[in-house]
């Protein structure tokens, strides 16, 4: 009864915190790339055309975003319907804003749950353990607060399907290698399951600027561990491959050699020619950009404290078993991942919206991995401590979680869409007028506001196709 009890608790308490963090995402402003995106922008249209970058293997062809068609081609089908399905309710204006709203939060939510499968190692949505640990993990996903520092789910709708979106399919694509390996047995997939990673794998590869890097480095790590086993169970170097199950040796060789390609491609995104600076300049700014995600706020820094209390709490206070010394070797790797990954961000390119290479977006497969790692501990704690000991980490957890609630209070965003949707109702009743003077200086559909009616074409186009505008209307803000 007590553990009903408990269950339905933490149910309504998660679904409450997604009700208000949908409140949250509904205040955001509408980012600058949708409408590029969407209608799509001629510079943006090549990715469409050319899904998997034939032009630039076989042209040299330079363009934007060559290795993401997968990222463009969702964002181009989910704003192209989901806003006019919406509108059956919503008027056109809300629906926009609710289409976001909405897709943030599925997101979070499906993060928080698979996330929690790696944790508890269930998917059973009756498993309390499950519960438990997708509410130690709510906190952690800023809309305000430390936003900024260690966003999950970012405020721009065009970086959560270019950023938190793909690594929510990475996480689902490896949970049957990582359930595998963490049971000690070998991966034995039908012939159907088998297939749908492999077609997974190749959205993947093609879905943004995160996934192949990412990739990569949890390649080289699992490289080398497997190589670092064989070597001690005293296997010939030459007799490695006959160890290895074929399995594996499919879908990660697959994944590798597609993210490979992406990255080669990714050499001819025009976005990177636009902002060239220079690799030993780039690695000058990256420890600075460290240091700024480190000492800027409060919260990355205690989610990295916390994950190390944890590690020695798991190691002190408990009695030694092969669970705990997984979990502590699991840190160890996570540790070595995060470096090798910062190590090579540089390498990505640089942009003047991120001027220290280090950002919440360019970072965030280190800051879901510290999150998931900080439910596996907590709840293995939780579950393994004594129970003195365990009411004072109870009591810590809740510390922690409520520093971070705290944080987050805010309903509405400091920069949220109140004056966006003032200037965009002011299109709505401009009449027959085509070229619109708006009276407030902000960005509309923008990341800047807008100037010259010119820049504002594009952004027309969509609103048109909503149904915001009766017909094309540009817009501008004459400044200063």
């Amino acid at each position: 009864m007590r553990k009903n009890w408990l269950l339905g608790l933490l149910i309504l308490a998660l679904f409450l915190d997604l009700a208000l963090t949908y409140f949250q995402y509904y205040q955001l402003p509408l980012d600058g790339d949708l409408a590029a995106i969407v209608v799509p922008r001629a510079d943006y249209a090549p990715v469409l055309q050319s899904p998997f970058g034939w032009d630039v293997l076989t042209k040299n062809a330079v363009y934007s975003a060559p290795n993401r068609f997968f990222a463009h081609i969702s964002m181009y089908w989910y704003f192209q319907n989901v806003p006019l399905w919406l509108q059956r309710w919503l008027s056109p204006i809300a629906s926009a804003y609710a289409s976001i709203a909405l897709f943030d939060t599925l997101v979070q939510a499906l993060l928080l749950y698979v996330l929690a499968w790696y944790a508890t190692g269930t998917r059973r949505l009756s498993s309390l353990r499950l519960w438990v640990a997708m509410a130690l993990m709510a906190p952690f996903f800023q809309v305000t607060g430390y936003n900024g520092q260690m966003a999950i789910v970012t405020p721009s709708i065009s970086y959560s399907f270019a950023y938190a979106f793909p690594l929510l399919l990475l996480l689902v694509l490896l949970w049957p290698l990582y359930r595998a390996a963490s049971l000690g047995q070998a991966l034995r997939l039908g012939w159907l399951p088998l297939i749908a990673m492999l077609l997974l794998i190749l959205v993947l590869a093609f879905n943004g600027p995160i996934i192949p890097g990412t990739a990569m480095v949890l390649m080289l790590g699992v490289g080398l561990h497997a190589a670092r086993r064989l070597w001690r169970q005293g296997v010939p170097v030459a007799g490695w491959w006959r160890q290895l199950a074929w399995q594996p040796v499919l879908l990660w060789g697959t994944l590798g050699a597609l993210c490979l390609y992406s990255l080669y491609i990714g050499r001819n995104n025009a976005e990177n020619l636009a902002a060239m600076l220079p690799l030993w300049k780039r690695y000058q700014l990256a420890p600075l950009g460290l240091f700024d995600e480190l000492t800027s706020k409060l919260g990355l820094p205690l989610l990295v404290v916390g994950c190390l209390a944890n590690a020695q709490l798991i190691r002190r206070q408990l009695a030694p078993s092969p669970e705990g010394a997984r979990i502590v070797r699991l840190l160890r790797w996570l540790g070595w991942f995060a470096l090798v990954y910062l190590l090579l961000l540089p390498l990505g390119g640089y942009r003047s919206y991120r001027p220290l290479i280090l950002r919440h977006d360019s970072i965030l497969p280190v800051t879901i991995g510290l999150v998931g790692f900080y439910a596996l501990s907590a709840t293995y704690l939780l579950a393994q401590l004594p129970l003195r000991a365990r009411r004072w980490y109870t009591a810590a957890v809740v510390v922690v979680a409520l520093i971070f609630t705290n944080a987050d209070r805010k309903l509405h965003p400091r920069n949220d869409n109140t004056r966006e949707r003032h200037a965009l109702e002011l299109l709505a009743q401009a009449g027959q007028a085509s070229v619109v003077r708006l009276p407030e200086k902000c960005p509309v559909l923008s990341w800047d506001p807008i100037t010259n009616p010119g820049e504002s074409v594009t952004n027309a186009e969509l609103l048109e196709y909503w149904g915001v505008t009766n017909g094309r209307k540009l817009y501008y803000y004459p400044g200063p």
